[in-house]
């Protein structure tokens, strides 16, 4: 009986590890975790300021604002559609090309070259507001960013520049509003190149710096951020 009783034991002993042993085969896999969110990529619709003229890729205006954010915790990815010299005319013809990269939202910085070559404010509202409503119609949300033309085109032109840009705010104030886009770097001479009109890197950076705040609002318009 002795004998039975320990073969007996030996086996259950046997059975039971060999059980341990398979168990863990026998487990479902691990459910991975969540996958970490994708980027939100933001479209910047410009010109030579967006394109960086004058200056290395990482100082330029969209690598400075996505640098930002990022510090921020918010996770960008901007894409340069600048061309130097581009018209809000250009703009408008190229949009649909630009919206290729497939954005979830768009800033629009158009009009400094519409300024500087005395374009008729009521062709730079027009190219703006065909922009705007395109945007609009496939519902990204947009920043669009004022510009002042220079004092040498005289004091009527300016002030009818200006309200282009305040009357595409009120006809779309579902955008959020950045009045100048150069604020605060716009005639200064350390913030800029010798050409006195292109930001240099400090003043990229300042233009970055000062429109973050209303960044962050367009970036809290995307669905789902």
């Amino acid at each position: 009986m002795i004998r039975r009783y320990g073969r007996r034991a030996a086996v259950r002993r046997a059975l039971f590890g060999f059980g341990l042993y398979l168990i863990p085969i026998a487990l479902p896999a691990a459910i991975p975790g969540p996958r970490a969110a994708e980027p939100v990529r933001l479209l910047m619709l410009g010109d030579s300021i967006t394109a960086g003229y004058g200056l290395d890729h990482a100082e330029a205006l969209p690598r400075r604002l996505e640098a930002l954010l990022r510090e921020a915790g918010a996770a960008v990815t901007v894409v340069d559609a600048g061309v130097s010299g581009d018209t809000t005319a250009g703009g408008r013809s190229r949009l649909d090309w630009a919206l290729a990269d497939d954005p979830q939202a768009v800033i629009v910085a158009l009009g400094g070259n519409d300024g500087l070559r005395g374009v008729p404010p009521a062709e730079t509202y027009a190219n703006l507001s065909d922009i705007l409503a395109r945007l609009k119609a496939r519902g990204l949300p947009v920043l669009l960013a004022g510009m002042l033309a220079p004092p040498n085109l005289g004091a009527d032109y300016g002030r009818e520049f200006s309200e282009t840009f305040q009357r595409l705010a009120r006809e779309y104030p579902e955008a959020v509003f950045y009045p100048f886009l150069l604020d605060g770097v716009a005639g200064e001479p350390s913030l800029n190149q010798p050409d006195r009109i292109h930001p240099n890197a400090r003043g990229a950076e300042e233009v970055a710096r000062r429109m973050l705040p209303a960044v962050r609002r367009l970036l809290s318009k995307v669905q789902g951020g």
